[in-house]
């Protein structure tokens, strides 16, 4: 009875020794894979160009990739990644994984990755109705504001100092007066389209410091005053009448 029990024992340990040595093996081998060019959506939808990188021991010195059970290519020195197209293999789904060899000849088996190789015409179908969707937002974004304000108009005094909030400020390019820009706001490289609340003009506005949007709040005040550079004073005038009293018959 004890030497059947301990051979069970023995068993036992055996097979605990045995699962720790392929479980170590198979975590110091990992598989991941990077889009290069093309889709990589929902569900492991990807098609295009993608890289297989693989990760494991210092001693590595050459990786097997495979796509199912058919072997893609080898690398025999770091980077260990493979480039592979989804175009040329059947459409569905495939698992990705590798087999890595040490310098002393130890094998190590990764992770499985699975990929799901869709044509292009399923990510066409994906894609532009995303594309619609962002662009309904945008315009939306830009034309809502412009409506709810139409006909408004913000009435703050010159040079008052104006707090601009978590959307920050900008610089009307039609009125040249600071005003707070909304936090959603359609955004065309650097600047964000906005309507200014003082002339009731949709603009496309940058994001400024808060030095330069104080400065622009003082030199508003100039704007109320009178232009009067053109125009001659009166110690001109009755000059020029005098000198045209000299031609006077």
């Amino acid at each position: 009875m004890k030497k059947f029990a301990y051979g069970c024992l023995f068993t036992f340990l055996i097979c605990l020794f045995s699962t720790m040595v392929v479980s170590a093996q198979t975590s110091q081998l990992t598989v991941s894979i990077t889009r290069d060019w093309g889709y990589g959506g929902l569900n492991g939808d990807i098609e295009g160009l993608f890289s297989i990188h693989v990760t494991g021991p210092s001693d590595l010195s050459r990786v097997d990739f495979y796509i199912d059970d058919t072997l893609i290519g080898e690398r025999t020195g770091a980077p260990f990644a493979l480039q592979f197209n989804t175009d040329n293999y059947p459409l569905g789904i495939h698992k990705l994984s590798a087999i890595g060899y040490t310098s002393d000849g130890q094998e190590y088996r990764s992770n499985v990755v699975t990929g799901n190789f869709v044509p292009k015409q399923s990510v066409s179908n994906f894609i532009f109705p995303i594309l619609g969707i962002v662009l309904v937002a945008v315009i939306l974004s830009a034309l809502v504001p412009f409506l709810a304000n139409r006909g408004k108009r913000l009435s703050i005094p010159l040079g008052a100092e104006r707090h601009y909030g978590i959307g920050g400020g900008g610089i009307c390019p039609k009125c040249h007066r600071p005003f707070a820009i909304p936090f959603i706001s359609a955004h065309i490289g650097l600047s964000k389209l906005a309507v200014c609340p003082f002339c009731g003009k949709m603009s496309l506005v940058r994001v400024e410091s808060i030095i330069t949007l104080r400065e622009a709040e003082k030199a508003e005040l100039g704007l109320g005053k009178p232009d009067t550079s053109l125009k001659p004073s009166e110690d001109d005038m009755l000059r020029k009448d005098l000198d045209d009293s000299k031609y006077q018959g």
